[in-house]
């Protein structure tokens, strides 16, 4: 039994919200623009990037001494820019993964509609959930070729390579976590150059990631809640140095090896040194950066 408490706090208005940041320390110059900001983009959002500003003990409330709202905006800022790089590089690797599941699984099974053939799948009460899953983004979809499947062919369910058009990417990683067959699910990692394991926990992470970065939540000094398989054998080039992969940099490391397979000549490395560059306030311990990032194999 847990020693909850009902909550007590009331409603604050973003002008009460700056006289009481004041109070506590941070340095506001401009107070009705700090309003503004607080009411267009919201004091709890806002809250994430003034905490790592807070004097230890945090629960004190209380700000370091040099603490600025200009501080907070710049972190505000720098994360957004930061989630919108990363989420441009998640989109090729969605759907280079959704490609390789939806070609390997068709060719090796040589049935159209092995998604939803409950013979080429281990778990069934996996199985019939994402069913349901299917079934819903079948019903609420409105794309015309879902439309035109509908309306010209007497199958219950469209062929893979549509099917999967309409699936968000948690229900794909879903289906190749399930598949039956080893040899379907070695080929499709082959062709990313790890084992099933690890390729598993990378597509776990690279979902976490694309889901946080399209429900605008905090990335740059966020923790995963997963930690990520370390693979033991690496076909192309990865990292070396000692890194916390809770951290966001070992997200940006697993983006960067698939990135580095289906698009060899990328420019991410480019991307995130002018990155930091247009914010050189930032500091890469906090995203997990080691010392020296830039010479590791990987980036290199």
């Amino acid at each position: 039994m847990t020693n909850t408490i009902p909550f007590g706090k009331s409603y604050t208005s973003p002008h009460d919200l700056v006289s009481l940041l004041q109070l506590r320390g941070l340095y506001i110059p401009d107070a009705l623009k700090a309003e503004h900001y607080l009411e267009h983009i919201g004091y709890y959002r806002l809250s994430a990037y003034m905490h790592p500003l807070l004097e230890i003990p945090k629960e004190h409330h209380l700000y370091k001494r040099g603490a600025t709202f200009s501080k907070v905006m710049m972190l505000y800022r720098f994360d957004k820019k930061l989630r919108l790089l990363l989420f441009n590089e998640l989109e090729k690797i969605e759907v280079a993964v959704r490609s390789a599941i939806v070609n390997i699984g068709s060719f090796i099974t040589g049935n159209p509609f092995w998604m939803t053939d409950s013979a080429n799948f281990v778990n069934s009460a996996k199985f019939h959930k994402t069913m349901n899953l299917i079934n819903q983004e079948l019903y609420k979809s409105k794309e015309d070729f879902i439309i035109h499947f509908k309306k010209t062919y007497s199958d219950p369910y469209p062929p893979a390579w549509i099917l999967s058009e309409v699936l968000p990417f948690g229900i794909i990683t879903n289906i190749y976590n399930n598949i039956k067959d080893k040899k379907i699910k070695k080929k499709i990692s082959q062709s990313f150059g790890l084992q099933i394991a690890p390729f598993e926990s990378w597509l776990t992470i690279v979902t976490l990631t694309r889901n946080t970065c399209c429900h605008h939540s905090r990335v740059w000094n966020k923790q995963n809640t997963i930690r990520p398989m370390s693979p033991k054998k690496m076909t192309h080039p990865w990292i070396t140095l000692q890194t916390d992969s809770l951290r966001v940099y070992y997200n940006i490391c697993i983006i960067k090896y698939f990135l580095n397979i289906i698009s060899p000549n990328n420019d991410l490395f480019q991307k995130i040194k002018t990155l930091f560059a247009n914010y050189p306030e930032i500091d890469l311990n906090a995203l997990g950066f080691p010392q020296g990032w830039e010479s590791e194999p990987l980036w290199r």
